[in-house]
């Protein structure tokens, strides 16, 4: 079983920082890509950045520029650092995980971290 925590949302006012950062846990994992996701309420969620095993990554073009994901493949962890933050930016945010059981890709959750930017 595979279990993704993600910590350091908080409230924050426009133009400041926060990092938040996600832990997988399980024995033997083997990632594919972790994903950021964010969604606010009555809206779909919307990706907002990727990074592969590789360290490839891809972000929306609302936050290009602002914010940073890296990865720790020894650890199994994803952080994104989020710079210039916007009221807009407003969300709960989820970690997401592509995890090879075998031959096949599994999809693993984060409970979400709220992120609240004041104007």
């Amino acid at each position: 079983q595979v279990h993704l925590v993600e910590s350091g949302g908080g409230l924050v006012q426009a133009g400041g920082s926060l990092r938040l950062s996600c832990a997988a846990s399980g024995s033997g994992l083997s990632i594919a890509t972790m994903v950021w996701y964010r969604q606010v309420p009555e809206k779909q969620r919307e990706l907002v950045a990727t990074v592969t095993s590789r360290g490839t990554t891809r972000y929306a073009d609302s936050v290009k520029g602002r914010f940073t994901v890296s990865r720790d493949n020894a650890k199994n962890t994803v952080d994104l650092q989020m710079n210039s933050l916007k009221p807009e930016d407003t969300a709960v945010y989820y970690c997401y995980a592509a995890v090879f059981i075998g031959l096949s890709l599994h999809d693993y959750w984060g409970q979400g971290t709220q992120v609240t930017v004041s104007s």
